[in-house]
């Protein structure tokens, strides 16, 4: 293992056992209904709380916060609110060209408002009792970001930070939230319309990068996206069931999809409703207002849905035999559309929530479309088992190994590709 990939485990290490936890609550919610704006056009913007230091890292996170609420479009055009968090940094940006932005997707914090990104950034670590325990990994990226002079958006997706249920896995919609909080960055102060901006993102964040990637030419082509990091993610939300179906601790994540999917496309509520018994319906409601990292109820809850449907079938195979369901699943999974912009896929080998060959073939797709890839497959993670498995801690020599790369493309150097010879 490499200094940097040992750097990067410490500062987990250091988050872990230095940050004390507090109870947090959610900023205020936006209760506004959605107007007919542009996507990205700020509706309020105000000063937000960030949290001061970075365990393992020197001195405070350099940067200014800003929580922007801005207009954006749901799955089906509509228009929609979602909140943001910019973060303009203190420190000069050295590097080639102006000031960069990195939209900058989350990874899995949960379905509850208190889990939205700009609940995390402002604290951390977040306890709710009587065991439910979340730390903000991804202040750990953002704040290299930061350190090297790039401005960051965070988005907290949709239905974070405004009414509804937040579409957990839903392709579009996490796509056209990274876009339009680029968008609404760019409006602001030390940022303009030309501004480059890389996409970013790791686990479900990846998934957010990796649709924005693939919606961007068509919805935000005025924007000067010079790449997309793409860092382990969950392809598709049918295999992610189908894969982690009985795994103790994931039957929250599973209902958190199921959620979205209701909430997205009503036409499915009453295929779920025929399909799941009232152990599977309860488990989709409690998990509405539940964290990632909660202990309480996850583990005694069942974790194989044969116990959560009528049929006694696994979900995945109820998916497969509903042509409703099928179809609505089948529009989240990514690899459908070539990405304009040059694209990093990060993807460890032992990954057992990120498996290395939907990635692959996700990759292999785009490159048959004609883009612009490189697939960097990482063998150094050893296959882990547990709570904390090898896709969480590929995070970090993933976010060690990306900031060169993305200079490179800020630069305006040709990217590197290897569809030829997948790995």
């Amino acid at each position: 293992m490499t200094s940097e990939k040992r750097a990067w485990i410490a500062a987990l290490t250091g988050i872990l056992t230095i940050v004390a936890a507090g109870v947090c609550t959610a900023p205020p919610v936006w209760t506004q209904p959605p107007m007919a704006a542009a996507g990205g056009e700020i509706l309020r913007a105000d000063g937000a709380h960030l949290a001061v230091t970075v365990p393992g890292q020197a001195g405070p996170v350099p940067a200014k916060s800003t929580r922007v609420v801005y207009a954006s479009t749901d799955t089906h055009g509509a228009p929609t609110t979602a909140v943001a968090t910019y973060l303009e940094p203190t420190l000069p940006w050295t590097g080639p060209g102006p000031r960069p932005l990195v939209a900058y997707a989350g990874g899995t914090q949960g379905q509850g408002p208190e889990c939205a990104p700009s609940a995390m950034l402002a604290q951390v670590v977040r306890f709710q009792p009587p065991a439910d325990i979340v730390f903000e990994y991804d202040l750990i990226a953002i704040y290299q970001l930061l350190s090297a002079g790039m401005a960051v958006v965070m988005t907290d997706y949709h239905d974070f930070g405004v009414p509804g249920v937040h579409d957990f896995l839903n392709r579009r919609t996490q796509g056209y939230a990274v876009l339009d909080s680029a968008r609404a960055a760019v409006r602001l102060p030390g940022l303009g319309p030309d501004s480059p901006v890389i996409l970013y993102g790791y686990s479900q964040g990846a998934m957010a990068s990796a649709a924005a990637a693939e919606l961007q030419a068509e919805y935000a082509p005025e924007l000067n996206v010079r790449g997309a990091y793409v860092g382990g993610p969950l392809v598709g939300p049918q295999e992610y069931i189908a894969r982690s179906d009985g795994r103790p601790g994931v039957a929250p994540a599973i209902a958190w999809i199921l959620n979205g999917i209701a909430a997205d496309y009503p036409e499915t509520l009453p295929e779920l409703d025929a399909a799941l018994n009232d152990t599977g319906k309860a488990i989709m409601r409690d998990a509405v207002g539940k964290c990632g990292g909660g202990l309480s109820g996850i583990f005694v809850q069942p974790q194989s849905t044969t116990q959560w449907t009528t049929s006694g079938l696994p979900l995945a195979v109820v998916i497969d035999n509903s042509p409703e369901l099928k179809r609505v699943f089948d529009e989240q999974r990514l690899g459908g559309v070539r990405p304009a912009a040059p694209v990093r896929v990060y993807a460890a080998r032992n990954d057992e929530g990120a498996p290395y060959p939907a990635v692959r073939a996700m990759a292999a797709s785009w490159c048959g479309g004609g883009a612009t890839v490189q697939l960097d497959a990482d063998a150094t993670v050893p296959p882990l088992a547990g709570f904390v498995g090898t896709h969480d801690l590929s995070f970090f020599p993933s976010v060690a190994t990306t900031q060169p790369w993305m200079t490179d493309r800020l630069a305006n150097l040709p990217a590197p590709v290897n569809c030829a010879a997948l790995p």
